[in-house]
């Protein structure tokens, strides 16, 4: 009849309301990453990669689905490391947006610092999909994406046009971090280092630190540079193509060159991206090389080749980089020995299975003057980063830190 008819509809009406208020609030409350979780789960990992890269790529969709973290950050997470001011020490680290079309959007969710790449000279398509793999049991993911990029001359006009408003006061989405750009190398390159100074001659101006990345299992050859003559003549050749750069500029809204630490002459921080898969031995040679060459940063670490007998989830047998949780371990170990060796000296990101603050913190207190997410952000959202920040301040406060910089490698004091 008409009037069940209308009934129903007027039903209808006041549950879609309802489940539009729902959604909202959830939203306004930034748990709309949890809601929709399950659904993403059930996508293809990478097409869901895409979607993420899309929406961070429009701060203003970031702000509108509640993603944005617009607090201003504790005075104790405001960290100096080369002279770079970073308003907290949680970066996302390369892969991400692997050719910078998200800072703005990544920023807006309120990361210290966004690492670009990376980014090969020319573009390349990466490996046949499907080439990301998650093990939900494991709280992981394998990829062997193959340094898929658009090249540095895409990635370097959006990269110098996000730096140039920042640094003239209005940073795209209205909030400003700090931007590492990754360097790679073309698959079919012979002479590696003569990619990575390219990358280098043409992506350095608009960076604030630049990482070369010889870590990623996914390009064959790649992990070889690690060993000692190779990258002390890769290392040589790199340290005389980042010093044949322009000067830093600096402004007043640049979070750039101002502080301690900083290279002299205008000079931008060279870090080195490494392995976790490495011998003690292997590890000894990279700590003498950086120190030899003053390199600025190791980033440790990249994903892992081994896989752990405790992995549950079916595509444990993917052939590429393992990343997440089961990495904690295994590279705040690689860390913790790294700051060993340089003696605290050469500061350094740590990077590997991060997913709550206990774990920021620990990477921390092992020697990390900066931590990176990557997989941990994948699983719990953009959230991940406002509650790490909270998180960190309160377990400084317990542990009587004024600062980040205090708690780094005080697990090293202690003994």
């Amino acid at each position: 009849s008409a009037m069940s008819r209308r009934v129903a509809l007027v039903g209808t009406g006041v549950g879609v309301a309802c489940g539009a208020y729902y959604t909202y609030s959830r939203t306004r409350r930034g748990e709309l990453y949890g809601l929709i979780k399950p659904v993403l789960d059930q996508m293809d990992a990478e097409r869901v990669h895409r979607i993420g890269v899309e929406i961070a790529g429009r701060p203003w969709l970031v702000r509108l689905l509640g993603f944005a973290d617009d607090a201003r950050d504790a005075p104790c997470l405001r960290s100096v490391v080369w002279g770079v001011e970073f308003a907290n020490p949680i970066g996302l680290a390369a892969g991400y947006d692997k050719n910078g079309e998200s800072i703005a959007g990544l920023a807006t969710m309120g990361f210290g610092f966004v690492e670009v790449g990376s980014v090969t000279p020319q573009p390349q398509a990466g490996n046949p999909k499907p080439r990301v793999f998650r093990l939900l049991e494991d709280r992981a993911v394998i990829n062997r994406y193959g340094f898929n990029s658009d090249g540095m001359e895409a990635v370097a006009q959006r990269t110098e046009a996000w730096h140039a408003a920042r640094d003239t006061g209005f940073a795209p989405g209205g909030k400003s971090c700090v931007l590492g750009i990754n360097l790679g190398k073309n698959k079919s390159t012979e002479d590696a280092a003569a990619d990575y100074e390219a990358a280098m001659a043409r992506l350095g101006g608009a960076a604030d630190y630049i990482v070369v990345n010889v870590s990623s299992p996914n390009t064959p050859g790649l992990r070889a540079l690690q060993a000692r003559s190779e990258l002390e003549a890769l290392l040589t050749r790199m340290v005389k193509a980042r010093d044949a750069l322009p000067p830093l500029k600096l402004s007043a809204h640049s979070p750039v060159g101002q502080g301690p630490g900083a290279p002299p002459n205008g000079k931008r921080p060279l870090l080195l991206k490494i392995a976790p898969d490495l011998s003690d031995g292997e590890l000894r040679d990279i700590a003498a090389v950086a120190l030899t060459l003053k390199i600025d940063g190791l980033i440790v670490s990249n994903t892992m080749t081994e896989r752990p007998p405790t992995l549950k989830s079916a595509n444990f047998a993917e052939t590429g980089g393992l990343s997440g949780q089961p990495l904690f371990d295994k590279s705040t170990a690689v860390l913790s020995k790294m700051y060993a060796l340089t003696d605290g000296k050469v500061p350094l990101i740590g990077v590997g299975g991060v997913s709550d603050a206990s774990q920021a913190y620990a990477k921390i207190r092992a020697g990390a003057s900066l931590v990176q997410l990557y997989t941990g952000f994948a699983y719990e959202g953009p959230s991940l980063v406002r509650s790490l920040k909270v998180g960190l301040v309160e377990r400084l406060a317990k542990d009587g830190f004024k600062s980040v910089a205090e708690a780094v490698g005080a697990d090293h004091r202690k003994k």
